[in-house]
C-alpha cells in the first residue's frame, strides 16, 4: 500500500513540475507564454494590428528570434504592452520582421507573437 501512495505522488510530482516550473505551451514549433502573462491568442491580431498602426521599428539582429532567446544590450527599444490587451509584465518590440515580448530586465524573449 505504501508504494502504490509513493508512486502516485510520484506520478504527481512528474506531471505538475514541468506546469509550474516554466509556464509555457508547446504548439507546433512555436512555444507561447501561458495564457494568464503575454497576449492571449483571441487578442493577437488586434494586437498586431496595434503594432503596425503605432509604425514600431523593426530592429535587425543576427541572432534567430526564438523563446529563450536573449536579446542585446544596445540598440533594440522595448515598448509598454497597452492595459487593453490585459496585464503583463513584459513589453514589446520588432526584431528581424517579427513582434515579440520580452522580459525587460533580462532581455528574454517570452512570446513571439505569430
Amino acid at each position: 500500500m505504501r508504494n502504490r501512495i509513493l508512486a502516485i505522488a510520484a506520478l504527481a510530482a512528474a506531471i505538475g513540475a514541468p506546469v509550474a516550473a516554466e509556464a509555457q505551451i508547446t504548439t507546433g514549433s512555436t512555444v507561447v507564454v501561458d495564457e494568464g502573462m503575454g497576449i492571449v491568442a483571441d487578442q493577437r491580431p488586434a494586437f498586431r494590428e496595434y503594432v503596425v498602426r503605432e509604425r514600431t521599428p523593426s530592429y535587425t539582429i543576427p541572432d534567430r528570434v526564438v523563446v529563450g532567446g536573449v536579446l542585446p544590450e544596445t540598440g533594440v527599444t522595448f515598448y509598454d504592452v497597452p492595459q487593453s490587451f490585459g496585464a503583463t509584465p513584459y513589453r514589446y518590440t520588432v526584431v528581424n520582421g517579427r513582434t515579440i515580448l520580452v522580459e525587460p530586465r533580462t532581455r528574454r524573449i517570452v512570446q513571439v507573437i505569430e
